[in-house]
């Protein structure tokens, strides 16, 4: 029984697209080592910060860190004991819980998105021309697509 395999071509791109992932990832990590903030953790104090003084229902960060419930409290719990978040009830419905960055959480944040916007440029953005980032961008979109 014959395995299918990728044609030259695929492997090259795909083996490409893993290896400067995780290249970047790694890199981007330990940029933001010194400032005891794990990947995880950032993406919610961006997602956070990106969502201003109102916050996010704490189910949305969920939702967009694509992590369950109960792995995303847990993360939420260290966050908010660093003094980083607050959890409330939802204005809302008040049902549900909004989470806010603190002082100390916009902060860090600031020094995290200094970091990664340095790390980028040296990393990605440096390294391509306009019409690069055109093209990946609309690559983004295409593979972004649900399949039929």
């Amino acid at each position: 029984m014959a395995t299918e395999r990728l044609r030259p071509l695929e492997y090259e791109a795909w083996r490409g697209f893993l290896l400067t992932h995780d290249r970047i990832w790694r890199s981007i990590q330990d940029g933001l080592a010194p400032l005891n903030v794990s990947m995880a953790e950032y993406s919610v104090l961006a997602l956070l910060g990106e969502a201003g003084p109102r916050g996010m229902r704490m189910s949305e960060l969920a939702e967009r860190r694509l992590m369950s419930t109960g792995g995303f409290t847990r993360l939420a719990d260290r966050l908010e004991r660093r003094g980083l978040i607050e959890r409330r009830r939802s204005g809302v419905d008040g049902r549900s819980i909004d989470a806010t960055l603190t002082s100390q959480g916009r902060a860090l944040l600031r020094k995290a998105w200094r970091q990664q916007h340095r790390d980028l440029r040296r990393l990605f953005f440096d390294r391509l021309e306009d019409d690069d980032l055109r093209r990946l961008a609309d690559i983004w979109d295409r593979l972004a697509i649900e399949p039929q």
